[in-house]
């Protein structure tokens, strides 16, 4: 696997674990279209490595990501002002492109949240797979309030906290952190400080190293495809993915394992 060269994240491979930092500080992590397409890659350079079981999505300095880049917008504005009608809804939808990828990226896809997490960084926390925050991350969606609105994002805030709550946040614009953001179901764990946030990560690594990493994928694939195929059609395809997970290296060895009440061989 070779990772491609990049400019405004970082990339960090340990074991089986790439940690992808958003590493734009001095705008608290914007989301550029550089950004994105970056992101893009890296989602693409590593689909079908089975290698990697895990990707750690966080920010620098402080922030995980503070939205939109509004650069951006100014140069799509230059774009529809010489003529390119579409330029607004191309800059809006290469990011719906790269959220999707994340979305149905087959690795563990964990999010550390910190300071900002807004309007992208918003649905970037609400389509992992696994979202821990530090108690203090500020949380919203302000689009609405900057008279645009989260076109790309609200379908996945809908998918991950349920549409009642997702108008009142989508349609007030309000802010709030941590603790809130667990009751509502966007993160699933909450730090009081930094120590223990990197505390509940390492803990969640190892968790997910004891996970076989073929088997999770297809879990992964299966639980994403709920309410999007037809129920019947889904449990026939389970029945047939289980069955070849049972005949599978890893089934066997799995089984082995707690026979001989030993760690299988993928926890390491």
């Amino acid at each position: 696997m070779t990772l491609p060269q990049t400019e405004t994240i970082t990339l960090g491979l340990d074991g089986p674990v790439l940690h992808i930092t958003l590493n734009r500080p001095d705008s608290r992590n914007a989301m550029s279209l550089t950004m994105v397409n970056e992101l893009m890659a890296v989602f693409e350079a590593v689909k079908d490595d089975a290698d990697v079981r895990a990707i750690v999505l966080r920010g620098a300095g402080g922030h995980f990501c503070a939205g939109g880049d509004i650069k951006d917008m100014a140069g799509a504005r230059q774009q529809a002002a010489s003529g390119d009608s579409d330029a607004f809804a191309k800059l809006n939808r290469r990011f719906g492109e790269m959220i999707t990828a994340a979305n149905h990226q087959p690795q563990v896809l964990i999010t550390v949240l910190e300071g900002a997490v807004l309007g992208g960084g918003f649905g970037l926390a609400c389509i992992s797979d696994v979202a821990i925050a530090h108690t203090g991350a500020t949380f919203g969606l302000p689009e609405t309030g900057l008279g645009v609105i989260p076109a790309q994002i609200a379908p996945f805030v809908v998918e991950r906290i349920g549409l009642t709550q997702a108008r009142r946040l989508a349609l007030t614009g309000i802010r709030f952190q941590g603790e809130e953001a667990r009751r509502l179901g966007i993160v699933h764990e909450v730090a009081a400080d930094t120590d223990s946030l990197e505390a509940l990560l390492e803990d969640t690594l190892k968790a997910v190293r004891k996970c076989a990493p073929h088997a999770n994928r297809v879990t992964k694939a299966l639980v994403l495809n709920v309410g999007h195929e037809p129920m019947e059609a889904l449990l026939d395809q389970a029945a047939r993915d289980f069955a070849a997970a049972v005949n599978s290296e890893e089934g066997q060895e799995g089984t082995m394992a707690f026979v001989q009440k030993r760690p299988a061989s993928w926890n390491q």
